[in-house]
């Protein structure tokens, strides 16, 4: 059985864009949409869910939300088959729960807390850090999809033609050159899409590894730069033959230069290292930055260590 997109939801404007976001994927997967509703989130307190609903505020509650959330989904893609949960816990724990029968995980950059959306909500970030399967973070204020177009029937052209599953192509898929699991994850993506995979490796020169011998001048910096090379065309190995690969190798911080590869992409890739009796955040700096700081959505694609 085909596992479905999951996508937390609060009724917030964010977890509202992921809904449009994760419908759009799970027509490009195929797959069925599952709305989830942690009710300790009891109450929306903004004013476009109620709008929307034609609902005083006071009147807005946890079912509300789901089936709001629902209609929308349905708009944005009438072929997607939906369905909605609430659950009596904390949000964190049920969407851990949920990423263990899902196919793809997706939230919001952040809740009804009022924080500044620049940075990622601390339900997103507790969940990224431990989700069982990929993760999907919203972010962005324009609709970077990397998913599919809503159904529209050129003039003069049968409402009747089957439902289009490929993406147009408006934005590549960037992956940061890491973890095995992330290339293959943005291999994936890119094809369903019908758009090319931008592959970035970063790497620098540590400053105690120049020289002032004039014969060595650039010869670390030729060394490091080399080496990442290497471990970009290894990751690359293998890559689909139907997917069009570019290659990228970046002098810089790793997390700079993925936030700055993401403002004309689709979608960012990165890989977190997982260990299976490990309780902390498991993240690594350069997920979390590109996290609280990429211009498009972020997907967090765990791989397991022992």
């Amino acid at each position: 059985m085909d596992l479905p997109v999951v996508v937390g939801v609060d009724g917030s404007e964010p977890s509202l864009r992921a809904v449009d976001w994760a419908a759009d994927e799970a027509v490009l997967r195929g797959v069925a949409l599952r709305l989830v509703y942690a009710s300790l989130w009891e109450r929306y307190e903004g004013d476009r869910l109620a709008e929307d609903l034609g609902t005083p505020i006071e009147g807005v509650r946890a079912q509300d939300v789901v089936e709001s959330a629902a209609r929308r989904a349905r708009r944005r893609r009438a072929d997607v088959k939906v369905s909605t949960d609430t659950v009596p816990e904390e949000p964190e724990y049920v969407l851990l729960r949920e990423s263990r029968n899902a196919s793809l995980l997706v939230t919001g950059t952040r809740g009804r807390s009022g924080i500044a959306e620049a940075l990622l909500g601390s339900v997103s970030l507790t969940v990224a850090g431990h989700a069982q399967c990929p993760m999907v973070v919203v972010r962005g204020s324009h609709d970077n999809r990397g998913g599919a177009p809503r159904d529209r029937a050129p003039a003069g052209d049968s409402p009747a033609r089957s439902p289009e599953r490929r993406a147009p192509s408006s934005g590549r898929v960037v992956v940061g050159v890491g973890e095995k699991a992330a290339v293959r994850f943005a291999f994936e993506e890119a094809r369903r899409r019908g758009v090319p995979v931008e592959a970035v490796r970063a790497w620098r020169c540590p400053a105690r590894e120049t020289t002032d011998d004039p014969r060595q001048v650039g010869e670390p910096a030729r060394l490091h730069e080399r080496q990442a090379v290497e471990t970009l065309e290894e990751a690359l190995q293998g890559a689909p033959a139907d997917v069009e690969v570019h290659r990228r190798v970046v002098e810089g911080h790793a997390r700079t230069v993925l936030v700055d590869a993401s403002r004309d992409a689709g979608l960012l890739i990165v890989g977190a290292r997982r260990r299976s009796r490990h309780f902390g955040l498991q993240l690594g700096r350069v997920a979390h930055g590109v996290l609280h700081h990429s211009t498009c959505p972020v997907a967090i694609v765990p791989e397991w260590h022992g």
